[in-house]
């Protein structure tokens, strides 16, 4: 019996994942559906007109499917191979990109080619994603090894980042964060991830309480220092693993607090954050002393959260305020700290009500009274999720959801029965991309996150993100299907 070759078409295609190619082909027509009535204008043009945005992204979709196909008949051996070069060929086109394009509404991250543009930044998502997988699949790579594995990861990771913050172009730049999630999945501390998530609390607790104040500090500033004190008490009761330590802790926070409220109630004026400061440091000195008796260098982990947390805290107004104003503004629209109606807080006002309006069934296809009169802007890219959800209710846009669910899962099922790292990363790091793109446009769009230009993958309009996420994806399908077509001698 003869030996199946490891590029061999048909068989390529008898193993592709089907489903997931479903998935995408519903997901890609939908979102010209959605797209054709996000742009409608009653003139009754075709949706596969050439000059309807509809007809454009069915062109885009044409040449994305080739693509695709194309992708599915190369070796899959190659991505790996050439992991390295196609990442460094995209960090010059990054690199080069601010100094060909125009001016795009403030960003520079678009390169005219003839009578189509594209944005190299959505194709450096596959090339870092291809990086990453290609340094995790080095031989004795292991990411807790030492210290520098860490370095080399993460420099894959902002290099990227970097060249597109220098385009201007921060929705773009924020997406490669997702990758950090690849980390995790291969063995970094899930210390990283919560210090990532109480730098965001900090940040939006440290500017949204700002105007009031508590015993003399400001509130915001307060709440956070009232948090860093939690999970010191919290993390030195697991690292000491003595609750008396922890105990300690609790009666010294507890007993000074009462100590300068009471104080504060008889009129005393106290000078408020140089007492919770020193109230702090004092405990933090107190956890050293613990941590050299008890032999137990973690405790260090409680001290070094709270002092970078206070220096971050004392950091967020200083970087809120090197942000551009209409940064600034999306923002405190997002925290609800402004309202701005008619700026800042006009698209998601508009989005809000066009999604609220659709009820549970929506109005009908072409029925969206918000969406056509052209009050929601960019309705037919990043805020494509308020025409469904006028038009379809919360039929269609729970439909959306689960569509991009599936697809997530499914991504991770195929990352999940790789046999190689290579395979495995490189699936977590589609996955990753699709659910921070899926979370935050949603978020964005319904009023949850500021706006900052995330487009929904497969539905909103543009070429370049088309085929990026389809680059991606496919690349995927064709490294899962020549998983079983090894060549045995």
């Amino acid at each position: 019996m003869p030996l199946p070759r490891r590029n061999d078409p048909a068989s390529i295609f008898r193993n592709l994942d089907w489903v997931t190619v479903l998935i995408y082909l519903v997901m890609v027509l939908a979102g010209m559906v959605s797209i054709y009535a996000a742009s409608y204008d009653f003139d009754n043009a075709s949706m596969f007109s050439a000059d309807e945005f509809s007809g454009k992204q069915l062109r885009w979709i044409g040449l994305a499917l080739c693509v695709g196909v194309a992708l599915l008949l190369i070796d899959a051996r190659m991505y790996e191979t050439y992991a390295y070069p196609v990442y460094i060929i995209i960090l010059v086109l990054l690199a080069i990109t601010p100094f060909l394009a125009q001016d795009t509404k403030g960003s520079y991250s678009w390169i005219k080619l003839g009578p189509m543009s594209l944005q190299p930044a959505e194709f450096a998502k596959c090339a870092t994603a291809l990086a990453l997988a290609k340094l995790f699949s080095s031989y004795h790579f292991v990411l807790n090894a030492k210290p520098s594995n860490y370095f080399k990861a993460i420099a894959i990771i902002f290099v990227p980042i970097v060249l597109i913050l220098l385009q201007n172009e921060t929705g773009s730049a924020l997406t490669f964060m997702a990758l950090f999630f690849v980390l995790y999945r291969e063995g970094m501390s899930g210390l990283v991830l919560f210090a990532a998530f109480f730098a965001v609390v900090i940040f939006v607790v440290g500017i949204k309480f700002v105007e009031t104040s508590v015993m003399g500090v400001p509130t915001g500033e307060f709440a956070v220092m009232l948090m860093v004190m939690l999970v010191m008490v919290a993390m030195t009761a697991v690292y000491s693993r003595r609750l008396e330590v922890a105990r300690n802790l609790v009666l010294w926070f507890g007993g000074t607090g009462l100590i300068e409220y009471i104080l504060d109630l008889c009129g005393v004026p106290l000078p408020g954050m140089i007492i919770t400061l020193s109230v702090i440091g004092i405990a933090c000195i107190y956890i050293v002393i613990e941590a050299i008796k008890l032999r137990r260098p973690k405790l260090y982990v409680s001290v070094a959260t709270a002092v970078l947390s206070i220096g971050f805290l004392f950091s967020v107004n200083a970087a809120f305020n090197h942000l551009q104003y209409h940064q600034q503004m999306r923002i405190k629209v997002a925290l609800g700290i402004v309202e701005d109606l008619r700026d800042a807080g006009y698209n998601v006002n508009q989005s809000k009500i066009a999604i609220g309006s659709g009820g549970l069934l929506g109005k009908g296809f072409l029925n969206g009274t918000q969406t056509k009169l052209k009050y929601v802007p960019e309705q037919h890219t990043d805020f494509i999720f308020c025409t469904i959800g006028e038009e379809e209710g919360f039929v269609g846009a729970t439909f959306v959801t689960l569509l991009f669910l599936a697809l997530i899962l499914r991504v991770i099922k195929i990352g999940e029965r790789q046999p190689t790292t290579f395979g495995r990363v490189y699936a977590y790091c589609v996955a990753s991309y699709f659910m921070f793109h899926f979370c935050i446009n949603i978020g964005m769009v319904i009023g949850l996150c500021p706006v900052i230009g995330i487009p929904l993958p497969f539905f909103s309009y543009g070429g370049s993100s088309l085929w990026g996420f389809t680059i991606l994806l496919f690349i995927l399908l064709k490294i899962d299907a020549a998983r079983k077509n090894v060549l045995s001698y």
